[in-house]
């Protein structure tokens, strides 16, 4: 059985406030193959950025590990090796806070080169061009900079950076959710065909569902801080087990009759979500769950596969 790119056990990340312990992650484990595309998706506060961040090693765990290709790398990023730095990149939400203003988009993408000793004089012009094409942009755009660009193509920018130095592991962090439809299914399709030609691995952090049907291979929902269903995208989306799963997916909107067909019945939920101070006993969806039962109050489910390859932490679905 072959090495996972990432994996994740049992991962803790607990913030102390003043209000108290916010526990943004608890008890997550999943795995992540060369190639594949894992979608972590949940509402806000679900604490699925704080997964990626803590993937980066923008945060230290509170328990558990995090491992690359079989390698510990539960540390700080300041605490990694730059051959390791290197192999994992990430893109953020807001390309116009990620950006430099103040340097051109040559100079951007020269940057992670330089640090990672890829700076050949000889070579760097032709590389730079390189990455603009990869991502679509025209090789004049080296001498722009951030504010002259519209939104997509700042994100175009931000991808590029995060290829530059040819990583295995891309952490996309809501990469497409602040650009509009047609400038969204643009990045979507460019990203598919740069890991097809890079063999790379995606975590894909979203809010968005239905953004999942088409470029995840694998889907897995958050709340709370934990992983509720993980399933193959196909699997997923036409047979949900967990009761929050089945909310989520009924309530995207479809444009045809056979869609709404394969869409679960409307489910609405009670109440909002608790507060990750103040989080409920047994099953944290319980207190919002329409087919709760009374040990659903009572004790935390465990993850169980139902399914080859078909995860869910509920005591509704018994093997």
């Amino acid at each position: 059985m072959s090495i996972p790119l990432l994996e994740v056990q049992d991962l803790h990340k607990f913030f102390f406030t003043t209000r108290g312990v916010v526990k943004a992650v608890q008890g997550v484990s999943f795995t992540l193959s060369a190639q594949e595309t894992l979608g972590l998706v949940g509402e806000s506060g679900s604490g699925k950025s704080t997964v990626a961040y803590t993937v980066m090693g923008m945060y230290s765990p509170t328990g558990g590990k995090i491992l690359f290709r079989g390698q510990d790398i539960s540390v700080s990023h300041e605490r990694r090796p730059l051959s390791l730095k290197k192999e994992l990149q990430i893109v953020f939400q807001d390309p116009g806070s990620s950006l430099n203003p103040r340097r051109s988009i040559g100079d951007i993408l020269a940057l992670p080169l330089s640090i990672h000793g890829k700076n050949n004089p000889g070579t760097m012009k032709e590389r730079i061009e390189e990455l603009l094409q990869m991502v679509e942009l025209p090789p004049e755009y080296v001498s722009k900079y951030p504010r002259s660009l519209g939104g997509g193509e700042k994100q175009m920018v931000a991808i590029a950076r995060a290829l530059a130095v040819e990583p295995s592991l891309v952490v996309l962090d809501e990469p497409t959710s602040a650009l509009d439809v047609s400038v969204q299914a643009k990045i979507i399709n460019m990203l598919v065909e740069i890991q097809k030609k890079r063999g790379l691995g995606y975590l894909f952090i979203t809010h968005d569902l239905s953004l999942m049907r088409n470029i995840a291979h694998r889907v897995a929902i958050m709340y709370l801080g934990r992983i509720m269903e993980l399933a193959p995208s196909r699997v997923f989306f036409e047979k949900p087990l967990h009761p929050y799963t089945r909310m989520l997916i009924s309530s995207i909107p479809v444009v045809s009759e056979q869609e709404e067909k394969l869409k679960p019945q409307k489910i609405i939920p009670r109440g909002e979500i608790p507060s990750p101070v103040n989080l409920p006993s047994g099953c944290v969806f319980h207190p919002r769950c329409i087919e709760r039962e009374e040990l659903c109050s009572q004790k935390e489910p465990e993850m169980i596969e139902a399914e080859p390859g078909h995860w869910v932490k509920c005591h509704l679905i018994r093997t």
